[in-house]
């Protein structure tokens, strides 16, 4: 097989990879009620938002160790090992009788699913190397948005078989498709070595000075961290806005939740990717521009989810910010491209995981103190619009290095 041939067969094979990452991971908050209905000891909101915070925690601050293991040692059994571990803790998540049990669980999610984001997308960019980058990237992207808007199908197991069975099977179903990958999934020539490895193993501090004495570094991972709230914010308590808001059952709420932002952010993606890759071909700023006008759109959308007057126009506002969210995700590994080398990527990544993800557990554990209190939602969509506007504006000021324009055009 050519290597255009080995590129777009990992992209194919890390699909389902991605879909299996998020819907596992999406499923605690579609399926709320179920769960707290079985397990009395989660006594309130607040404590059902720290279930969902702890796995982002622990997700977070493993990131960079994930990121750099793949760096220094090998992406594909990096993330083929992520795959193995997270699925045996989806499947141990279905058999918890406890509060307790439920956050040891959802950490250990957070340590497995740590490994898997920044190798598969430095994999993915040690293959495309030219303009298909931002494409690949977002076909993989694609299935993320495809996993969680299948995490809205737990409510309806839940409701036609028991909750715990969306863990069994799922878990069940991704420890199988890691054997797979083991004889499927080939290891990239990297852009400095060959088998996925850079010639020289990277030092950890040689990593960090690269990353973070660069201007452009900082400013990348807070223009991430910014739109990320509501991210954040949607994919784990909308579901709860809808159904409170419009008198929702559990699985209409959830599936509406997920399934609309979802396909709306699957559309975004492949378009965000064309845009941005063709974009490049003007400016070398292309990708840039291509992420911050979707997150542009996000703004308008996040204002009009606080204030919907009616259920339809809640669907259209979630269309809307899918889109601009499809632009934004697709473009960020290619920017890091452009201001980090091939060997510090993975690690690039991490860090914007770190810092993204422990801001959005913080905003998830927020607004279920907030609904506890009897704040509206619509504080928090106002909120997030503003800092997204923010983010929009700032990753205008990155200027991409002349000293990587071979590895990216």
């Amino acid at each position: 097989m050519s290597r255009n041939g080995h590129a777009w067969l990992a992209v194919f094979l890390l699909w389902p990879v991605a879909l299996l990452n998020y819907l596992d991971r999406q499923m605690v908050s579609t399926i709320r009620a179920s769960i707290r209905a079985d397990i009395p000891s989660i006594a309130s909101d607040e404590q059902f938002g720290v279930l969902m915070a702890m796995f982002m925690w622990v997700y977070a601050f493993l990131s960079p160790v994930g990121g750099y293991v793949a760096d220094r040692f090998n992406r594909r059994w990096t993330l083929i090992g992520s795959l193995f571990v997270w699925s045996a803790v989806t499947w141990l998540t279905g058999h918890a009788q406890s509060y307790e049990q439920m956050k040891w669980c959802r950490g250990l999610m957070g340590v497995s699913e740590a490994f898997y984001i920044p190798a598969a997308l430095a994999l993915i960019a040690d293959f495309h190397r030219g303009d298909t980058r931002a494409r690949a990237v977002g076909i993989h992207q694609t299935g993320i948005y495809a996993g969680m808007a299948l995490g809205g199908i737990g409510g309806y197991i839940a409701q036609t078989s028991t909750w715990r069975n969306c863990f069994t099977w799922f878990g069940a179903a991704g420890v199988l498709y890691a054997l797979v990958l083991v004889f499927a999934l080939k290891s990239a020539p990297s852009e400095s070595g060959e088998g996925g490895k850079p010639k020289v193993p990277v030092k950890l501090s040689e990593t960090l000075r690269a990353l973070w004495s660069q201007p452009a570094f900082w400013i990348l991972v807070v223009y991430f961290t910014l739109p990320a709230i509501a991210g954040w914010a949607t994919k784990n308590w909308l579901p709860t806005y809808l159904a409170d808001t419009f008198k929702l059952k559990e699985g209409p709420a959830g599936l509406s939740a997920t399934g609309y932002i979802q396909l709306a952010s699957f559309v975004g993606v492949l378009a965000g990717g064309v845009v941005a890759d063709r974009w490049m071909k003007r400016t070398p700023r292309g990708r840039i521009y291509a992420s911050s006008l979707g997150v542009l759109l996000c703004v308008p959308a996040l204002l009009g989810l606080g204030w919907a007057w009616n259920i339809g126009a809640a669907i259209g506002f979630m269309i809307l910010f899918g889109v601009g969210w499809g632009f934004f995700d697709c473009n960020n590994m290619p920017i890091l491209c452009q201001i980090a080398r091939p060997e510090h990527r993975a690690t690039g990544y991490g860090f914007m995981n770190l810092v993204s993800i422990s801001v959005g557990a913080g905003a998830t554990v927020v607004l279920g103190r907030m609904r506890d209190h009897g704040i509206p939602f619509s504080t928090a969509f106002v909120f997030s619009a503003v800092v997204a506007l923010i983010g929009a504006v700032l990753i205008l000021l990155v200027k991409p290095r002349t000293d990587l324009e071979q590895a990216v055009s």
